[in-house]
């Protein structure tokens, strides 16, 4: 599981990257809420199962 989270750090810190700074366009908006959603639930996860 700390792969999958470590992964999707990556993709979300690759998108913001590519952000520009103005007229983001919805795409890339709704991929990185969906991006950090499930890396949320990843962590969630995680933590139920160490408790």
């Amino acid at each position: 599981m700390a792969t999958r989270i470590v992964g999707l750090e990556k993709r979300i810190a690759d998108l913001q990257a590519r952000l520009p700074k103005h007229s983001v366009p919805p795409a890339m908006m709704i991929e990185l809420e969906e991006l950090e959603e499930a890396l949320a639930r990843l962590k969630d996860e995680e933590t139920e199962e160490c408790s």
